[in-house]
């Protein structure tokens, strides 16, 4: 997700049709520039080169988000019923509609991962690793991150690690909750925060992440690293 403020002016975009390595190119309806959606950032056309700010999201289950959040509002998908027209996609083995850009056997092609993206480093969190380890302390290149995951949601989350300039590590407490070994601070998961103990109140900083097939990130990203699979 990202803010489609850019300068002074608010953009509208819309989808161009086009797919750079199987990943959606966006346009603004401002200067026609073309956006790849998962970079944030314009690839041709006068924005060139601009990048949208990320904001926080993440993928789950209706019922999750309503359960966390019970006042939201939903989008209309302008159909009924839960059909979903890519299923013999997923199944497949194929690798998007035009296939791998680069090889790389470390995951199976279709794979779900978490990539994190920290500007100067990229890493996958493979789903089979996360649902084994679901709280996971971990260095993306020089940055220490959290990342969280609920296999029951395939929701999945990426934090640093910093709190000021202390380094914390993190446990499960209890459902949604964390613990940090540092100061015993209780945090709950999902929102970053501390709500009991020295460290009450503070939250820490998301991480950029996506929830991607392995194919799609790493022909992105061919210098990530794996969790899990990298010595």
């Amino acid at each position: 997700m990202y803010s489609r403020e850019v300068g002074n002016e608010i953009l509208e975009f819309g989808v161009s049709g086009k797919l750079i390595m199987n990943v959606m190119v966006m346009y603004d309806r401002k200067t026609n520039s073309l956006w790849s959606q998962l970079l944030g950032r314009a690839v041709r056309g006068p924005l060139e080169g601009t990048e949208l700010e990320y904001l926080p999201a993440w993928q789950t289950t209706w019922s999750d988000w309503k359960s966390r959040h019970p006042e939201t509002q939903a989008l209309v998908k302008g159909y009924s019923g839960d059909y979903d027209p890519y299923t013999s996609y997923y199944s497949s083995g194929s690798a998007g509609v035009i296939g791998e850009t680069r090889t790389d056997d470390r995951l199976r092609t279709k794979q779900y991962v978490i990539g994190v993206d920290t500007g100067q480093a990229t890493m996958a969190f493979p789903f089979s690793e996360l649902s084994q380890e679901p709280v996971v302390n971990a260095n993306v290149g020089e940055l220490p991150v959290l990342v969280l995951f609920d296999a029951d949601n395939a929701n999945g989350v990426a934090y640093s690690r910093l709190s000021g300039d202390r380094v914390l590590t993190f446990e499960s407490a209890a459902v949604d909750q964390l613990r940090d070994l540092e100061t015993g601070s209780l945090w709950n998961s999902f929102e970053g925060q501390a709500i009991e103990g020295p460290l009450a109140g503070e939250k820490l900083d998301r991480v950029k992440s996506t929830t991607i097939f392995w194919f799609g990130w790493k022909d992105f990203h061919p210098d990530t690293g794996v969790y899990g699979a990298d010595a």
